[in-house]
This record gives C-alpha cells, structure tokens and sequence, in this order.
C-alpha cells in the first residue's frame, strides 16, 4: 500500500479566530494500491464504528459509461481492503445503464444506508437506495426511491433532532441546463418521502452540503457555475428556506463537501479557484477552509496545491475521536484518504 504520514500544508488562520489553528498530523494515502478499473470519481466515506471506516464511490473504464458501478473498501488497521464492486446499473439481462455518485450514510440507530444514482446521464438518472443493519457485511436488495426523489445527490444526508433524514439534492434539466437546488426528506427509515423546495431565480447551482447551526438554523452550501460557493439558509430546521445568495468562497464549477465540527466551526473542503475555459480547469487546488459562522471563512489547510491534474469532488466526515476524514478523487485514478486535527480551536 502506498502511503506516508506526512504534516498538514498551513495557512495561519486571521486574528478573528482567536488562536492559530494547527493540525497534529495528517495521514495522506491512497485508498487503492492498484486500482481494479481505469477511472473512478465521487467518492463517499463513513464512519463503521471506532477505527473502521468504508469509502464507496463510481468506476469504470470511464464516467458514463455503461460499466460503471459502485466500489466500496474498508479501512482498519491503518489499511484500505481490496475494493468490492456491490451494486451496477444493470435493470435487466438486457440493459444496463452506467451508476453514479454514491452517498453513504449511518442513522443514529446505526442503520446504514447506501445511496446512489443509476441513468444514461446527470440529467436522466434516478435514485436508488440499500441498507445494511450490520455495517455492510450484507445488502438489502437495491430499490428505485419513491416518485421522482433522487436522494443525496453527493454530499452526506442530516438527520434532525425526531429523526427525519434531510436529503441535499438537486436537479439538471435535459432541455435547458438549467442547475436547480432542493432538499427531500424521509423519516428515520428511509420512508414517507417529501420534496422541499428553496427559491432561486439567480445561481446555477447542485449537489448541496448541510452545516447545523443553534436555534434549529440550518444552512446549505453548493457548488455553483458562478464562481462562487453559494448558500441559503433556514431557520426552521430545513422547512424553508430563504433565497440563494453567493458567499466569499470561490468555485470553479467543481464538487465541495462541508460539515458542522463537534466544536460548533464550519469546515468546508473545495477547490480555491474560478472557472476556466473547460470543465476541468481549477481542479488542480484543494483547499480546507473553517468558519466560527458559515459566513467569514479563513483557509487553513492545503491539501493539493498543483496547476495540472484534477482533485476534486471531496467528501469529509469527522469521527468520534475527533479526527477530520476527506476522501477526494485523485486525477481520476484514484481516491486519496486524508486524515488530519484542525488543533486547538477554541468552542463556541
């Protein structure tokens, strides 16, 4: 397995955040040493139980293609398992359509849930769901969700304080390319699903994150072809929401992945820069950046800093013991595996 144990690339952080914030360390690997097909993107990751954890993501001979499915890997013991495909496209004997962005996620009764996408395209594909009540040892059978939800279309779900799950999702039309942002929502189970929406007339924007702020506040951050991570917020734990609006942090048409540390801070994985003539441009950079308020953001760590190469599409957890895990895809060939501590941060 190739990897090294290497520290953490830093920007100091400005006064306003008190104290500098420093990591301890980082673990800095590459989730396959010989990758099982010739590309792989949208990688997820989620915490098993203490120093377990399992990464999914899609691969193939190339994104779109009809032999694309989902991977997944376990990590423990400081390794990565060979990866094992566990779901396709495949409808029947006959057809066979390409998979796309896994998100997985454990509920608080320890239910895990794999989502995903199955279709000829972003703009065509449906959602579709398993579970696993022991920590994906054995799959339920793959079902289609109900009506036209989609699920989490890249980033992690939230589940609130009675139980029900909110989905960050979003759509991409077949006729206009038109971006547009929503939520769904189910119960504890998976079930009794419900479509949210959240007004934007402004921003081409997909693929939500959720931070948790006090108060039943909520707030959504998302990829943009505007240059910018844009935002909107809800102050009635995700039932409406106010209209999208840009934040400080630029984007250039590329995948983030936030969360809300155990601390109360906001951190936020994403590439620094702007859109480029192609799809691809500013993917070379990727950045860490935190927030005591999900509005000021300060750069903290540095975690792919070429001009050349795509690292993108990052997912990021935070474990029980308090260490951040990212996964991100590595130039299309790999998924790199980072662990790090943002130390001290003062809580709120």
């Amino acid at each position: 397995m190739l990897r090294s144990l290497l520290a953490l690339s830093l920007i100091a952080c400005a006064p306003a955040f008190g104290q500098e914030v420093v990591p301890q360390m980082h673990t800095r690997i590459y989730v396959m040493e010989t990758p099982n097909v010739p590309e792989v993107h949208a990688s997820t990751i989620v915490e098993l139980d203490q120093d377990r954890l399992m990464a999914a993501w899609f691969g193939g001979t190339q994104e779109g293609k009809k032999d694309v499915g989902i991977w997944t890997s376990i990590y423990q013991k400081g390794a990565w398992s060979q990866p094992v495909e566990i779901v396709n496209g495949v409808v029947d004997e006959k057809l066979r359509y390409p998979s796309w962005n896994p998100v997985l996620f454990k509920t608080k009764a320890g239910k895990l849930f794999l989502y995903y996408k199955v279709g000829p395209n972003p703009r065509e594909w449906w959602g579709m769901m398993m579970h696993s009540n022991n920590n994906g040892k054995s799959w339920s059978k793959p079902e289609r969700l109900p009506g036209n939800m989609l699920g989490p279309i890249k980033n992690k779900p939230f589940q609130l304080e009675n139980g029900d799950i909110l989905y960050p999702t979003s759509t991409e039309s077949v006729d206009k390319n038109i971006w547009k942002i929503h939520l769904e929502k189910s119960d504890k189970n998976g079930r009794n699903w419900t479509h949210i929406d959240i007004p934007n007339d402004t921003f081409q924007a997909i693929q939500p994150s959720i931070l948790r702020h006090g108060h039943d506040s909520l707030q959504l951050l998302c990829r943009s072809k505007n240059n910018h991570v844009v935002q909107s917020w809800s102050a009635d734990n995700g039932k409406t929401w106010s209209p999208v609006t840009a934040t400080s942090l630029p984007n250039p048409n590329s995948g983030t992945d936030a969360l809300t540390l155990a601390n109360g801070y906001k951190l936020i994985v994403f590439n620094p820069t702007q859109r480029g003539d192609k799809w691809s441009d500013g993917r070379a950079k990727l950045y860490v950046a935190i927030s005591r308020d999900g509005q000021e953001w300060k750069n903290v760590g540095i975690l792919e800093n070429g001009d050349k190469g795509e690292y993108s599409y990052p997912a990021v957890i935070q474990g029980k013991d308090g260490r951040i895990h990212i996964t991100y895809t590595a130039d299309r060939k790999n998924i790199r595996y980072v662990t790090m501590r943002l130390e001290p941060l003062t809580t709120e």
